[in-house]
């Protein structure tokens, strides 16, 4: 896959079948989207190009993640940073400049509420009517639904700012997951028994409910289960910044360093500062042991 930062990059010549939008978590919706310019890029011989604006909020995925997701699904991804030029750029001038000209677009796909331009003002009825003065085919994509309610990155957040990943699981179609590289803590876990991975996340990157969740763990390629918690660490520490520890289940390595990724199975329950280190620690036992029963179900 091509990637791109800018769309003043992109030089393609080839006619392309595009989708746009900010897809800042490639939910079940979004995925609909990428499967039907595949399928132009198929049929019609045409480059498949996922054009995502960066309007620099917190988001479901990082640039990364979302790079990592598309790689071998489409043919190119622009990663447009919301500049004033794109923000203050008419929305004629935007079918006309990088939807025909830059990006010699034949075919266009879009969700119902795609607007764009300046203040917003163009719309799927703007681009349908450009459709035959500039030569593309646009298809508007009606909203995934999921149990009637439409699937978007809003109802995503939703469900993990109150703990239910197992929902937030079923719109996304893949699990939520958040990636670092695990670096040094203070070995208290170690100490009573249950070292622990740490990783920060990332910056922009949206976490769940704080709380304990069963989790997977994926470490050089291979996948482990483990509990963890997600939150400020209020028994241990005053410091005021989040941090993602993870205790892996028959994992015996070393890996501080290491880049991993965390996906979140199901909550357990909130995070909760406790009286001592020794109640904190029969707390934990208890998770673990959730932990384990949870997996082997």
């Amino acid at each position: 896959m091509q990637y791109y930062t800018d769309i003043n990059s992109y030089q393609g010549l080839e006619k392309t079948a595009v989708t746009l939008g900010k897809f800042d978590s490639l939910h079940r919706g979004h995925q609909r989207l990428v499967k039907s310019i595949q399928s132009y890029a198929q049929k019609k011989n045409v480059k498949s190009v996922v054009f995502a604006f960066d309007i620099n909020k917190e988001t479901l995925l990082t640039n990364q993640e979302r790079r990592n997701h598309l790689e071998t699904q489409v043919d190119c991804m622009i990663q447009c940073p919301f500049t004033k030029e794109i923000r203050e750029m008419e929305a004629e001038a935007f079918i006309e400049k990088v939807l025909v000209e830059k990006l010699h677009a034949s075919y266009i796909v879009v969700g119902t509420d795609f607007h764009f331009g300046h203040r917003k003002r163009g719309n799927v009825e703007m681009l349908a009517r450009y459709a035959e003065k500039y030569h593309y085919q646009l298809d508007v994509l009606n909203k995934e639904l999921y149990q009637g309610r439409e699937i978007s990155s809003t109802y995503v957040r939703a469900a993990l700012a109150e703990g239910d990943v197992e929902l937030a699981n079923l719109l996304l179609g893949y699990p939520y997951h958040m990636s670092g590289v695990v670096e040094h803590g203070k070995r208290l876990g170690r100490t009573l028994g249950f070292p622990t991975m740490n990783i920060i996340p990332a910056d922009r990157k949206i976490v769940p409910r704080y709380g304990v969740y069963t989790c997977k763990i994926w470490i050089e390629g291979e996948v482990f289960t483990g509990i963890g918690n997600v939150g400020m660490r209020p028994t241990v520490t005053e410091e005021k910044r989040v941090l993602l520890e993870v205790f892996v289940f028959e994992y015996d390595g070393d890996a501080y360093g290491k880049n991993i990724t965390v996906e979140f199975c199901a909550f357990e329950r909130p995070e909760k500062k406790f009286d001592s280190i020794e109640e904190m620690k029969r707390q934990v036992d208890l998770d673990i042991a959730f932990g384990k029963a949870y997996f082997q179900e």
